[in-house]
């Protein structure tokens, strides 16, 4: 108070000492110095004393109430500190909001996703890599979470300034899986200094496709070379020593027609094969009447059964349910499914096509259409790989018999496409039974 009245008293003090003012008004006049002086002070001290209050109870997250009788530069200073806090609290509430977002998302991800500090710290982790290597990730160094030698030296790599890593390894527990993981730097200051993400993909699925494809090509390469390469050697016979011997010529072009058509064959399967796999997500909506459909299919097949003592039995009720589906595409099941009945089973025994509407269960009501032999049977450890692609029980006589060794495959993945279900039981001795599962046509609306 003082000071700020320092300067008007001095000019009282130059007054009094030219005899302009006697002392008695110099001394009056500094007393009323102070006293207007202490006055507006105390104003301005009881206004910034209300700021100061108002600051404290933002920093509670309060709303405070405006100082009564203030000064208007406090009111005004006052009104100053209210809006900054409110826009303060937005860009608070919009980061908070960006943040949970930010979360959500991470959270979200199929793929799992970690966060590193400089140190090689877990700072965060989704749901997705908790389920992969553990819950509470979170602080924990990445080598007590994932211990493999090539991931944890390129996130060191990466930390320490180089450039991106990719990485792929194999997670032996619980089951066997290849993954491929990908570090990336953080520009400086996104979680601290030096920060990096961990990203995860699991590549066994595309690993195991890729090995698939590999052994179709090799496969079907070797379906087409043997008989090509009989029906190169018959022809150069032909063109050769045998130009002029008619009766070899009769046996090697029955040989040829018999090579020629188990190439057409092969080829007609996989590219049925094909046409099926590229529809095999849209599933069809047609109406099936099974009883005419097992009807035709069993009529086609009985000259054949009957030339190996062979019969064939078709169980389907009256009235029986239409199916959900393609016809031409179930026609093609159990022609194949006929087919390997009549080749493989015993001659003289009977071959049974049934079908039924079996209630219950999680899928809802199915239509079972069974196709039951008497045959040799098949060994348990077989039954897993009946559907892949080549796999035959003994290749010899399934070649013997003009099998292609895609006529299961095929079955599998039409059955795929019905969003229906195979099921295979056999005993050595006893023979097989192949079931079809289908949806009713009358319960697909409902999902059944």
């Amino acid at each position: 108070m003082l000071v700020l009245a320092a300067p008007s008293g001095i000019a009282l003090a130059v007054l009094g000492g030219t005899g302009r003012l006697s002392p008695g008004w110099v001394a009056l006049g500094f007393i009323g110095l102070l006293l207007a002086t202490g006055l507006v002070l105390h104003r301005h001290l009881r206004g910034l004393a209300a700021l100061g209050a108002a600051t404290a109870s933002l920093a509670r997250g309060e709303t405070p109430q405006p100082p009564r009788r203030a000064d208007p530069l406090v009111l005004e200073l006052w009104h100053g500190l209210m809006r900054l806090a409110r826009e303060l609290r937005q860009r608070l509430v919009e980061r908070t909001e960006a943040l949970a977002a930010a979360r959500a998302v991470l959270a979200a991800l199929p793929d799992p996703l970690i966060l590193l500090d400089a140190r090689r710290r877990i700072l965060e982790a989704n749901l997705a890599a908790e389920a992969l290597l553990g819950a509470a990730l979170g602080g924990r160094d990445l080598a007590a979470a994932l211990r493999d030698p090539a991931v944890l030296a390129a996130a060191d790599a990466v930390l320490g300034g180089a450039a991106a890593r990719r990485v792929e390894f194999t997670l032996p527990q619980p089951a066997e899986r290849i993954l491929g993981a990908e570090i990336v730097a953080l520009p400086p200051g996104t979680a601290g200094a030096n920060a990096a993400l961990l990203l995860l993909r699991d590549l066994t699925a595309a690993k195991r496709s890729e090995r698939m494809r590999a052994d179709f090509v090799a496969n079907a390469s070797h379906e087409l070379r043997t008989p090509l390469a009989a029906l190169l050697g018959f022809v150069e016979t032909l063109r050769g020593p045998a130009r002029d011997d008619r009766a070899a010529q009769d046996r090697f072009l029955a040989i040829m027609h018999e090579q020629a058509s188990r190439m057409a064959r092969l080829i007609d399967d996989l590219l049925s094969l094909s046409r099926i796999e590229m529809n095999e997500h849209s599933p069809p909506t047609g109406r099936v009447d099974l009883g005419r459909l097992l009807g035709g299919v069993a009529a086609g097949f009985q000259l054949r059964a009957a030339a190996r003592g062979m019969s064939i039995a078709l169980d389907v009720p009256p009235g029986l349910r239409a199916a959900l589906g393609d016809p031409d595409e179930l026609a093609q099941v159990f022609q194949n499914l006929l087919d390997n009945a009549v080749k493989y089973a015993g001659e003289g025994t009977p071959i049974t096509v049934s079908a039924r509407l079996v209630e219950g269960g999680r899928g809802g009501a199915r239509i079972a259409v069974a196709v039951k032999d008497r045959g040799e049977g098949i060994a348990r450890q077989h039954l897993p790989r009946l559907t892949e692609r080549f796999y035959r029980v003994d290749t010899a006589r399934s070649r013997a018999m003009g099998g292609t060794g895609l006529g299961l495959a095929i079955v599998k993945h039409i059955v795929s496409r019905h969003r229906g279900a195979l099921d295979i039981a056999s005993e050595p001795g006893e023979g097989s039974v192949f079931t079809v599962l289908l949806r009713p046509a009358a319960t697909a609306a409902a999902g059944g």
